[in-house]
């Protein structure tokens, strides 16, 4: 299936007039489709409907498949992204013409008199290629899943074995298959899709978490941070926090995402965290380390204090046993009783460029977006190249 070359022309020309209503649109299309389908309501996470996230990384992705529709290799990595993402909801094949009818009501609606019928043909055609694309993307996902030893389809109940209080704010969850079979393993830095049922909320919520050990068959494990109060309250972190406990029940995906380690690359590794952003670093630390990696290891981490610093002993542990690692800490506010950390403030890499600017080194960083914002544009002025600069933004895509 191929685009027609009329469909190209005439969704190209319409991406400017995406990127000046694409919000209007998007706020519109979940407005409506919920209103007329709220079953997808267990699918869709509501703090990022309240916030707008969702409405803004969607008229964002649209724009972006607008503007290159005539060059769509450069669209490959996000593709990949979101169908992961995809992957940890189980999207099914029939939702897309769902979507693909509210989405294009809500550009006629928008745009009134200025869609006409040939720039809406042109649209449901673009619309019903990229749906295709990305139904045999995720359908590849959930194969692997499938077929992967210990692996499963849509989701699988897990017992919470374990659950340990790590710092102030984070908490780590211990999963354990309910059937005693194996479980699959996964990529340092991937995450898991897991299905719950708070009391507070009227429908199912699906949250994706970084898994913060290295694969092991026997559990999966997650860090959360408990986020927010009042209107900034995290429904889903509180409810683990306080609510989920040894012994329930809970459903997973298997493990996705396109951020991850390379495990094959014989190169200096450096990885770099703010706050909860450690999660996926510490998987791909603990695996480094358990397979003897060669070359040297930095770990930096960025924390407000020590009261909400998790994990400093057992990354201490871990690089000790390494020849070739060694752990850096920036604490933004420590307190009296603080220490053990490098440096007071916020994360400034030019202190420590001297060991983390290594020749060939990979650079895989997580946090804030502020920080990662910060760490890009750093490692970029000293050269670093694209290929080497791996990083992952919780929650809907954004470009840093």
């Amino acid at each position: 299936m191929s685009l027609s070359e009329q469909t190209i022309q005439v969704v190209k020309a319409t991406a400017p007039v995406l990127a000046e209503h694409g919000e209007t649109i998007t706020q519109h299309f979940y407005q409506h489709m919920f209103s007329q389908n709220p079953e997808l309501l267990n699918i869709f996470n509501a703090t990022n409907q309240k916030t707008g996230r969702q409405q803004a990384a969607l008229a964002n992705a649209v724009y972006a498949y607008a503007a290159n529709i005539d060059n769509l290799g450069v669209l490959t990595t996000a593709v990949q992204r979101i169908a992961h993402k995809h992957a940890s909801f189980n999207i099914l094949p029939e939702q897309y013409p769902i979507v693909g009818k509210h989405l294009l009501e809500a550009v006629a609606h928008v745009l009134g008199y200025a869609a006409t019928d040939e720039i809406l043909n042109a649209w449901k055609e673009a619309y019903d290629f990229l749906a295709a694309l990305f139904i045999e993307v995720e359908e590849g996902i959930y194969r692997e899943s499938e077929r992967a030893e210990g692996g499963w389809r849509g989701t699988r109940e897990f017992r919470v074995a374990n659950k340990i209080q790590e710092s102030e704010l984070i908490t780590s969850f211990y999963f354990e298959p309910v059937n005693g079979l194996p479980i699959s393993d996964y990529q340092p830095g991937q995450y898991i899709g897991i299905y719950l049922y708070p009391k507070h909320s009227e429908h199912r919520c699906i949250r994706q978490y970084s898994l913060s050990d290295a694969p092991n068959g026997k559990y999966y494990r997650i860090s959360v941070k408990r986020e927010g109060e009042g209107e900034t309250r995290g429904m889903i972190s509180h409810h683990l926090h306080d609510e989920v406990q040894i012994g329930d029940m809970v459903e997973l995906c298997p493990p996705t995402g396109d951020f991850y380690l390379n495990t094959r690359s014989d190169t200096p590794i450096v990885l770099l965290s703010g706050g909860v952003g450690q999660t996926p670093m510490l998987s791909m630390l603990n695996s480094l380390v358990t397979q003897g990696h060669q070359k040297p290891i930095i770990f930096v981490h960025s924390a407000t204090n020590g009261r909400v610093h998790a994990f400093k002993q057992h990354v201490k542990e871990m690089t000790d046993k390494h020849e070739h690692a060694e752990q850096i800490l920036f604490y933004d506010a420590p307190t009296e009783v603080c220490s053990g950390h490098h440096y007071e403030g916020r994360t400034d890499l030019e202190l420590i460029r001297k060991k983390i600017d290594l020749p060939g080194a990979h650079y895989y960083f997580c946090g804030p977006l502020g920080y990662m914002a910060m760490v890009k544009k750093s490692l970029q002025s000293w050269g670093v190249t694209e290929d080497r600069l791996h990083y992952e933004v919780f929650g809907p895509h954004k470009d840093i």
